[in-house]
């Protein structure tokens, strides 16, 4: 059998960036729990490398569904699971309401980044404006000197105090690329637990740890967009729902009509409803004139594109060409590019092969190896 907590390999992390062996030098972190089983290990394990844990919850005002929103009825399951994790490790609990930073700050930008004709990427803006930002600020207030939290990734502090952002060890489930646009200040207080260990090594350690009521399969869906599309969301949330207008293929000619281009992303094949020789895709939303473009496979090739609001996640902002690989998307397999500065925050990506459903809007991440250099949005 396994040991209840195998002690956090060197791999990665610096000298002693988790590592706390001294009960004289006890340090106080909060670790962010969602409920879930990554969040409850990390905070277990950090107890018992003899961390002061203190649990923290944050509340989006979206834990509620549509139905039961306002009635006072279905206690927030998220929270209840957190209090429940909480009392089984022996830590205190603190619960945020963040409900309006959220909204503004990732709701809003989700509901507007749609009506402007791109695909949002929610996710790394939650991590840095609400768990890094707001999230984070509370904690140190409260005199934690960093907060953990489940992600699957990795910290490495340099020589020169600067702090390297690493892929997790489990390719299956490294999470480095909603976490680029940390800066060096959040990264110097944030802790990563899990990223030197796999999926199935975490579950092992869940189980040790006696956490199997939280071992169900993992949403995939939004945390705020949990009892509806994503679409029907959209539709509710938007003042406009969506003007129909003119499906039409590269060359202009009408093939069909849509009902609201905020239902499509560029990349999309399914939910078209236009026949054809081959299966159609989205290759682009055009705003102006309210058209859906649509068209075959390799008309979604490109070889290059342009990335605004670049955050570098070095402390030196790069002022040449650089070589590394790029990830356009989550599961994307990132490739080998030329990255040219274009000003502090922009630059021209080329990839030295085509690559398919480059999306505005959404995260292009750079790596040399495990090393996350930075990120910003796809324009």
């Amino acid at each position: 059998m396994r040991p209840l907590c195998p002690r956090m390999s060197s791999q990665g992390n610096g000298d002693s960036h988790h590592r706390n062996p001294d009960p004289k030098m006890r340090k106080t972190v909060a670790v962010a729990l969602s409920g879930g089983l990554d969040s409850a290990v990390a905070a277990a394990f950090l107890k018992k490398e003899n961390y002061q844990v203190i649990g923290v919850y944050f509340q989006t005002g979206y834990e509620f569904s549509p139905a039961n929103s306002g009635t006072g009825k279905g206690v927030t399951c998220g929270k209840t699971l957190a209090e429940q994790v909480a009392e089984q490790i022996g830590i205190p609990l603190e619960v945020f309401d963040c409900s309006r930073h959220f909204r503004r700050e990732v709701v809003d930008y989700f509901i507007d980044t749609y009506h402007s004709g791109q695909t949002p990427n929610p996710c790394v803006v939650c991590n840095k404006r609400i768990k890094f930002g707001y999230v984070m600020e509370k904690a140190m207030a409260l005199g934690a000197s960093a907060l953990a939290t489940g992600h699957y990734c990795r910290i490495k502090r340099k020589a020169n105090g600067e702090f390297w952002l690493l892929k997790g060890i489990d390719p299956a489930k490294d999470q480095s690329y909603f976490l680029a646009r940390l800066g060096q200040d959040q990264l110097s207080h944030a802790l990563f637990p899990l990223g030197d260990y796999t999926k199935n090594q975490v579950r092992e350690m869940a189980k040790t740890w006696g956490f199997r009521s939280l071992m169900k399969k993992e949403s995939q869906q939004l945390c705020f967009i949990r009892h509806e599309s994503y679409k029907d969301f959209l539709s509710r949330s938007m003042q406009s729902q969506g003007t129909a207008g003119p499906i039409v293929n590269t060359r202009g000619e009408v093939l069909g009509r849509h009902h609201g281009l905020h239902t499509y992303t560029i990349g999309q094949r399914r939910g078209i409803g236009i026949p054809g020789p081959q299966p159609y895709y989205v290759i682009r939303l055009d705003m102006s004139g309210n058209r859906l473009v649509i068209g075959f496979r390799d008309e979604l090739a490109a070889t290059e594109c342009e990335v605004k609001s670049i955050n570098w996640t070095t402390i030196r902002t790069p002022d040449e060409p650089i070589s590394a690989r790029t990830r356009i998307r989550y599961r994307h397999k990132e490739a080998d590019s030329i990255i040219t500065p274009a000003g502090r925050k922009t630059a021209i990506v080329r990839f030295s092969e085509p690559q398919y459903a480059i999306t505005p809007g959404q995260a292009a991440v750079f790596y040399q190896g495990d090393r996350v250099l930075g990120g910003g949005w796809i324009a």
